[in-house]
């Protein structure tokens, strides 16, 4: 009987590892999660810090809770539910963005958009925010904000925020606020707990670097005094050029913009740049607003030609000839105002091509259209869980700069 039972036990032992051998054939096809890696940073000659100032407010109608597109694509009378013959929306800018109009908290467009600026030689991004408050779109800025820091240490970038101080104003307008002080105090007390700590978040002379985008309603240094003191350290404080007397001894520096014509900047690094302890300068490929013709308020009342890139050319020029420390792009996608390097159908990849030629970037190889390939094949793929994971993989390769072996991937999806 002993050993009718063993042989019994043997069969039984053996179906079970049979079956289990057959389960595993039976998973062998599934799609393994992506190989999470490291990223790595891209090698390139020039030890100027480059940043580039990002808008985080475009809202779609798939993505708003009231379905309807946001202002910065339609100012007041523009509908992008139209389209034209060549099948472009209808928005508020003569320029038209290569991906076509997005949601600023789509993390496909983030993606995107990340990976553009590593490969163009960006060291990170500063984010033009508008607070803490619910007050018009400011809330949805600020998530869209958040889905962009989610993935900037992934992408291996860095970031710091441009305070719209004017928001102050519309927080206690709102009745949310009872001064504009205290509105200053709740929201830098938030990017304290929320951001400073990040380990990507851009430190100068060891404290985050936060800029400020004026200052426009906190204009006495005893204010800007008042708020900082309730922060445990103050942070590296630079405004915008000519205004840091408006801060006083809490300012560190300042930051040059885009204005009128060249000279502006030539003045900045010439005389204001050797007195300031923290000087970022400005590059930009042009101006040209469509407030006017986008019914969203007077025109600003000059223009930059874009003039085929020269500008471009030339404020990069002078930013190397000023020996920077720090130079700020202007900016990555306002298109209300016609300043962006990000891809559009007019310019293609024309802007980003000369920013990595001026950061020196050692990787020559081209993955700029594959970068875009890789945001077209997420749309198209939307509900293809198996895509989506290779797709995943791909990101991965670019992020550790792998990216030959990405666009082998990007081939594979059909």
């Amino acid at each position: 009987m002993k050993k009718y039972i063993t042989l019994l036990l043997c069969v039984i032992i053996n179906f079970l590892v049979a079956l289990g051998c057959s389960s595993d054939d039976k998973n062998s096809d599934t799609p393994t999660t992506p190989e999470t890696v490291a990223a790595v940073a891209i090698e390139k000659t020039n030890s100027t810090k480059i940043y580039v100032h990002y808008m985080p407010w475009f809202e779609t109608n798939e993505s708003s809770a009231d379905k309807k597109w946001g202002y910065h694509w339609t100012m007041a009378n523009k509908n992008p539910n139209n389209k034209d013959a060549n099948n472009r929306r209808e928005i508020a800018s003569y320029y038209y963005p290569l991906i076509g109009p997005y949601h600023s908290g789509d993390k496909s467009v983030i993606e995107n958009h990340l990976l553009l600026m590593k490969y163009s030689g960006i060291d990170g991004v500063l984010i033009d925010w508008y607070g803490t408050y619910d007050v018009y779109d400011y809330r949805m800025v600020k998530e869209n904000t958040e889905q962009l820091i989610a993935m900037l240490e992934k992408v291996g970038l860095e970031y710091a925020i441009v305070y719209e101080d004017r928001v102050t104003k519309s927080a206690v307008d709102a009745g949310k606020a009872i001064s504009v002080t205290s509105a200053a105090k709740t929201d830098l007390a938030y990017m304290e707990k929320n951001y400073f700590d990040d380990k990507n978040y851009i430190k100068v002379n060891g404290k985050p670097l936060l800029l400020n985008f004026g200052p426009i309603v906190l204009q006495t240094p005893a204010e800007w005094t008042n708020i900082f003191n309730t922060l445990t350290a103050k942070p590296t404080f630079v405004t915008l050029w000519d205004q840091s007397v408006e801060a006083g001894d809490n300012a560190s520096g300042e930051y040059a913009w885009v204005y009128k014509n060249s000279t502006y900047l030539t003045n900045f690094y010439t005389n204001t740049k050797p007195k300031l302890s923290v000087a970022i300068g400005s590059a930009y490929p042009g101006f040209k607003d469509f407030y006017a013709q986008g019914g969203g308020g007077a025109a600003i009342g000059w223009t930059i030609e874009h003039n085929n890139g020269a500008t471009l050319d030339e404020t990069l020029a002078m930013a190397k000839n000023a020996n920077l420390n720090y130079l700020q792009l202007i900016t990555w996608n306002d298109f209300g105002e016609g300043t962006m390097f990000e891809p559009t159908v007019e310019f293609g990849y024309t802007y980003i091509e000369k920013v990595k030629a001026f950061a020196g970037v050692k990787n020559t190889e081209n993955v700029f259209p594959d970068i875009s390939q890789l945001y077209n094949l997420r749309t198209q793929k939307k509900g293809n869980a198996d895509a989506q994971r290779k797709l995943d993989q791909a990101f991965n390769y670019f992020v550790s700069m792998q990216p030959t072996k990405a666009k082998q991937l990007l081939n594979e999806i059909k």
